[in-house]
This record gives structure tokens, sequence and C-alpha cells, in this order.
């Protein structure tokens, strides 16, 4: 855990989140239609509705042809600026934050400022689905250490991409299962000084001793080539124990800094795999139900982009004043969290 970042700052170090953005692809995909064409692609019986009972999510949405990560965190970072009525120029740093990217390399960071315009200091930031959390963080580090004056921070996620379409067997499926969980979006967000509230509360606690529970291996140093290490592969009930074994310390450790309890919040936004394992956060947190933003009945996995997009459905009903607690989940494993109160 690195040293949490404490509440209640001064006037002169308040940053914080100003214009939020979204976006997803237009292709909606039923989870029945996912579940016809894996069984058929397989050639093996699948129980009808498997998919819908065990993860609770209806449908999700897929890039298409020529929707790439970038393309969606560009329409996502153009409605941020749009509604901080801010251009391209007047930011000097661009955070591409996500576990997807175009390419290897370069950073996928300057694919979407190329598309947007600007000459920000560009540059990645991955680290699972904790990724634009993080970015968020290390945007509001910059402004504060005076590396910057204004960050965009911008999410776009594929992950539907490394859903194994053709299983060999049983055990195959068992190892690709939760990737059927995932959805494709993007998220923006405008960091930037302002005069009250901004981000009061940040924490990270992280498990790497867990690493290898879930991910996709391909494309580094270790498996370069091979399109067998492009799928998503991962054991979800592990994933699900580690985070269980970690526990609520986190949240503990929240409130006794902050001294906010649930009701003090206005929405409660946390990463969402699966509508049971939604349901299994409410039942160890105690978190109120209708403090939620859900998502993933609808939309799946997001990855990274879940919590964003999560704020852009709800900013327009947050006034000034009103806090957010966002909790991040992801491989690694690390969780996080951070409490914004809107400027």
């Amino acid at each position: 855990m690195i040293a949490p970042t404490s509440a209640s700052p001064s006037a002169r170090e308040r940053v914080g989140i100003t214009a939020v953005g979204a976006s997803l692809p237009d292709h909606v995909v039923p989870t029945a239609e996912l579940h016809r064409r894996i069984a058929e692609a397989s050639g093996l019986h699948l129980p009808d509705g498997l998919l819908s009972r065990i993860t609770g999510i209806s449908s999700r949405r897929m890039a298409g042809d020529g929707e790439y990560a970038s393309t969606l965190a560009v329409r996502a970072a153009r409605q941020a600026l749009a509604a901080a009525g801010r251009e391209p120029e007047e930011v000097d740093l661009l955070l591409f934050a996500s576990a997807t990217r175009d390419v290897v390399e370069p950073a996928t960071a300057h694919i979407v400022q190329a598309e947007l315009g600007g000459r920000a200091h560009a540059l990645d930031v991955t680290n699972a689905c904790n990724s634009f959390l993080n970015g968020i963080d290390l945007a509001r580090s910059a402004v504060l250490a005076g590396r910057a004056r204004r960050a965009l921070v911008v999410t776009g996620e594929t992950p539907t991409r490394a859903m194994r379409w053709q299983l060999t067997d049983l055990d195959q499926a068992r190892s690709a299962f939760a990737g059927y969980t995932f959805g494709d979006a993007g998220a923006a967000v405008l960091v930037e000084p302002v005069a009250r509230g901004g981000i009061v509360d940040v924490d990270t606690e992280t498990w790497s001793e867990h690493w290898t529970v879930g991910g996709i291996p391909g494309g580094g140093s270790r498996h370069p080539r091979g399109d067998e290490h492009t799928y998503f592969t991962g054991d979800g009930r592990a994933l699900r124990d580690v985070f269980e074994k970690i526990g609520t310390d986190i949240l503990h450790r929240v409130r006794h800094r902050t001294g906010l309890d649930w009701a003090d919040y206005a929405r409660v936004l946390v990463h969402q795999v699966t509508l049971p394992y939604l349901d299994r956060f409410v039942e160890v947190t105690g978190v109120p139900r209708d403090k939620l933003e859900i998502t993933v009945a609808e939309l799946g996995n997001l990855a990274s982009a879940t919590l964003g997009v999560q704020l852009a459905r709800v900013d327009a009903g947050l006034r000034p004043g009103d806090r957010v607690l966002f909790i991040g989940l992801g491989g690694g494993v690390s969780v996080m969290t951070m409490v914004w109160e809107k400027s």
C-alpha cells in the first residue's frame, strides 16, 4: 500500500474532475447471441441460458470493424472537452489509461492526440481494470506537483476482442469463461485545479502475488507472438476468492480518515464484473444498493471504462458538494478507492 492521500486539502491544493465523457459502440450483442455463436463455433453443447444465469449479463456493446480502443477514447474525450468548453490545445497532459491498447508501440495516447489535436505530454498508464482510476490519480499528482495545469485522462476498452469464440473442450471453456463477461466502452475526464471540493482522498492496496489469476499473456516479452496468447484466460472463482481474502480493510481506512459513511456519499461507483459478484459486494460491504449505478447487467464488464461510464451517467444529477466514492478492483491484484467532491 502506498501512503494514502489525506482528506481536507488546502484551497491551493484542490484538484478535481471538471468534465466527463463516455462512449459506447452502437453494436449491441445479447448474451443469448454470444452463447449461440460460441456453441456453434465449438460444436459443444452449452446448457441453454448458461452465460446469462451465471453472469447476470443480458447484453454488451462490441466495437465494430474500424473501431479501436483509441476510437472510443477520442469520442469520450470530445464529449468531456465540449462539456468544459475547452479545446485540445488547452490540455498539457494526456493520459491514455486503459487495459487495452491499439498497438504495443507507440503509446496509444499519441494515437488519441493525433486524432484530437494538441501538443500535450502524452503517455499510457496501464493497470488492468484500475487503469482509469490510476490515471486520474496520476493526473492529479502532476497538477499538484506543478507539472501540468490541465490533464485529460481517457480510456478506451475493447476486451471483447480477447474473447475465445471457439472452444475445444470444457476445460478450455472454464479458463475462457471470465472473458465472456466483457463489453467495450470509452470514458474521459478533465482533471484540473478547482476552487472547492475536488479529489479529497485516495488509497490503494496491492497483492501482486496473485498476478497469474487472470489476464491476456500475449504481446509482451514472454509471449510476443501466437494467437493462443491473445485470448483472455483466468479463474473467476479464484479471483473472487482473492478479493474476499483482501476484504474491506481499505473501506474502513477511508471511513477512518475522512469521517464519511455510506450516508455521506451521493453515489458509490464500483467496478462490476458480474451481477452475482456485485450482489456479494453489497452483502460484504453493506453499501446501500440505491447508491450504486448498476451497469454490468446491460453493458457487461467494461474493464477500466466501468467507473468512467458510471460517472458519466450520474454526473448530471450531482450537485456541488455531492461526494462520490469510487471503488476499483483490478487484476494484478489491486484495490483502489477515491473520494471526489463535485465542485
